[in-house]
């Protein structure tokens, strides 16, 4: 039993195993009372999830209730799609939620920067947007989730040659991402260049607080 006035961390699994992708969603709720933990955390390994959604909410929903079923623990799922808004550019080659699968084949880093610089190459600078959703399962009958704009990044663009320094692991398109404001590298741009507004991630939480500490405290009874 916990001391009169402690605080109780909420844990909730965060549906990856990217370092990146879990500490830029935990830098997002901090100060929220939520210890989030990834797949690498846990004991057992991660089962293969088959992510055939048509849309980054489809997916989302498909990974957290693969995830908390396999667990046991209330999961949290983020998935976005990448979109060319580029007048003319083929339906065919629009990356959406295939931004890492081309051609039937899951690419590399390196892979990824190779490809879409090459499009860049070929179709000119090419306006780009994520756009994401996330799904909250608490449990069966408990589903928490959004895709709406705040989740969404700023418009930015991806150019054929890569930023001549700085690679980060995960994020392989930040080297040939630039700001649609300045034209600068993601790298060496300022941080409002790229949104640097609302964090919807942190948002849709807030949002959900109530229903979510209701639903944790339940299942800790």
């Amino acid at each position: 039993m916990k001391g009169c006035g402690a605080v109780i961390k909420i844990t909730i699994l965060f549906g990856t195993g990217n370092p990146a992708k879990l500490g830029t969603m935990r830098d997002s709720l901090k100060d929220l009372d939520i210890e989030l933990v990834g797949l690498r955390d846990m004991e057992k390994s991660a089962p293969k999830v088959d992510e055939n959604g048509s849309s980054p909410l489809e997916n989302a929903r498909i990974k957290a209730l693969a995830y908390y079923r396999y667990y046991g623990i209330p999961t949290l799922s983020h998935d976005c799609g990448l979109y060319f808004e580029n007048p003319g550019f083929p339906k065919e080659l629009q990356p959406g939620v295939n931004v890492r699968r081309v051609n039937g084949r899951s690419l590399s880093d390196d892979e990824m920067t190779e490809y879409y610089s090459g499009l860049a190459k070929k179709y000119g600078k090419l306006t780009a947007r994520y756009k994401s959703a996330v799904c909250l399962v608490m449990s069966e009958d408990v589903i928490l989730e959004s895709m709406d704009e705040s989740l969404w990044d700023e418009p930015f663009c991806i150019v054929d040659t890569p930023h001549f320094g700085q690679r980060r692991k995960g994020y392989p398109l930040d080297c040939i991402s630039v700001s649609a404001v300045t034209g600068r590298y993601y790298y060496d741009a300022p941080e409002e260049c790229f949104g640097g507004g609302v964090d919807g991630r942190r948002v849709f939480f807030e949002r959900n607080m109530k229903i979510i500490k209701e639903k944790y405290y339940e299942r800790s009874v």
